[in-house]
């Protein structure tokens, strides 16, 4: 496989960008190779600048839940743009994306559509102080939730890929209000309340964590947060980033039927185009500037590109394609871990839907100390071994692998051959 175009791109990106990257994990430090250059997406697939075709599994780290280059969403968006690519302006497609989100997300009363996943749960942090005037947020180890000063601890991600603790730079004071606690503990959560509860303002947890690798809640988890949530009030923030939309069609509160007082979304909101949205309860979100004190504001908010793109991707998203996707998830989840036991190989595979992690060198992963523990060196060989055979994996042994609705049987078959010859290489 060549890669003569990829290595000569890497060393002029070295020149220009910190790490030759606009984001960490691109770096492809922790699977010890430099990355590959994507040119194009078509479906399934990436092709990088030197014409090696890849079934790609990171489908732009979760957006692309239908696939690249969807003809109905690139439609949409060459439509829109054609109207002008932002306004700082109200527009209807805002409220358009916004019903659609509703209609999903019943506990949705009131939303503020933003830029990002990062924005998001930074303004709905800032909003839960604001309405309990409190100061304390509960967060959980190896959960990320963006690069705010308040979630860089012990977070998971790209922090986990890299062995960071903390970030430099984030002041003391701001991270000394993030309280961190075991995922699926319920029972360090209790302590927490006990000894704080009058102080925290809210708990902000993936429903299904998906930046320490995937992480299913385990019976009562959820369940035990909206509990002491209402005994204390405070207020529980899912970030469904990830799971909105992926897990099921109204996320991982309709999967667990708990219902939290904020929901962030992002990702496959904006149909692969920039975009983060809060909302929750109406008496919360009234908080907010204009009709309150809480003040957060973006200019290119709401643009009419990924507004146009999250609406025409939202309206695809029928119950037969979930359907379709988790059948052929589970497919993939059985047919690997069954070729990996044949071998004798320790591992133990994480799905909830159409995301799903191979962990390597352990057989239960429950929470962050859990995923440290797996076998990361394994999955940089198996990482460059699958690469090498045409499949496109996340860099990074804490990630997601997505499967998308452009994938079929063949590519899964394709995926498995691939996974046996890797398997006999390293």
């Amino acid at each position: 496989m060549r890669r003569d175009r990829s290595d000569e791109l890497w060393r002029m990106a070295n020149e220009h960008f910190v790490g030759g990257v606009n984001s960490p994990v691109r770096a492809f430090k922790s699977v010890g190779c430099a990355p590959v250059f994507i040119e194009k997406g078509e479906g399934a697939y990436i092709v990088d600048v030197d014409g090696n075709r890849y079934i790609d599994y990171v489908c732009s780290w979760g957006p692309l839940i239908l696939g690249h280059a969807h003809p109905e969403i690139v439609r949409a968006v060459c439509e829109a743009a054609g109207r002008g690519t932002s306004y700082g302006a109200c527009h209807e497609l805002e409220i358009e994306l916004a019903k659609r989100v509703k209609e999903r997300f019943p506990s949705v009363e009131l939303l503020r559509l933003v830029n990002s996943g990062t924005e998001a749960t930074m303004s709905a942090i800032r909003l839960a102080r604001g309405y309990t005037e409190r100061e304390l947020i509960v967060k959980f180890e190896g959960g990320y939730h963006g690069h705010a000063d308040s979630f860089l601890s012990k977070a998971g991600s790209g922090l986990a890929t890299f062995g960071v603790p903390d970030s430099a730079g984030v002041v003391k004071d701001a991270a000394a209000k993030t309280l961190n606690v075991p995922y699926n503990d319920i029972s360090s959560v209790e302590r927490s309340f006990e000894r704080f509860g009058e102080e925290i303002a809210a708990v902000i947890v993936e429903p299904i964590a998906g930046n320490m690798g995937v992480v299913p809640p385990e019976g009562g988890f959820l369940e035990g947060l909206r509990e002491l949530c209402d005994r204390f009030g405070s207020l529980l923030i899912f970030d469904e980033v990830i799971t909105g939309f992926r897990v099921a069609r109204g996320g991982a509160q309709e999967l667990f039927g708990v219902v939290p007082d904020m929901t962030i979304l992002g990702k496959i909101l904006g149909g692969g185009l920039p975009i983060g949205a809060y909302g929750g309860r109406r008496k919360v979100m009234s908080l907010l500037a204009p009709e309150g004190g809480v003040y957060q504001a973006g200019t290119l908010s709401g643009n009419p590109l990924a507004c146009a793109a999250g609406i025409a991707t939202l309206d695809l998203l029928t119950d037969e394609l979930y359907r379709s996707l988790e059948s052929l998830s589970a497919e993939l989840e059985a047919a690997l871990s069954a070729s990996l036991a044949e071998r004798g190989v320790r591992h133990v595979i994480n799905r909830v839907g159409s995301m799903l992690t191979l962990f390597f060198g352990v057989e239960r992963v429950a929470d962050y100390g859990d995923a440290r523990n797996a076998d990361v060196d394994m999955f940089a060989r198996y990482f460059n071994a699958m690469l090498e055979r045409g499949v496109y994996l996340a860099p990074s042994a804490f990630e997601c692998a997505f499967v998308s609705a452009a994938h079929t049987k063949r590519e899964i078959e394709k995926t498995l051959a691939a996974h046996e010859e890797a398997l006999a290489a390293i």
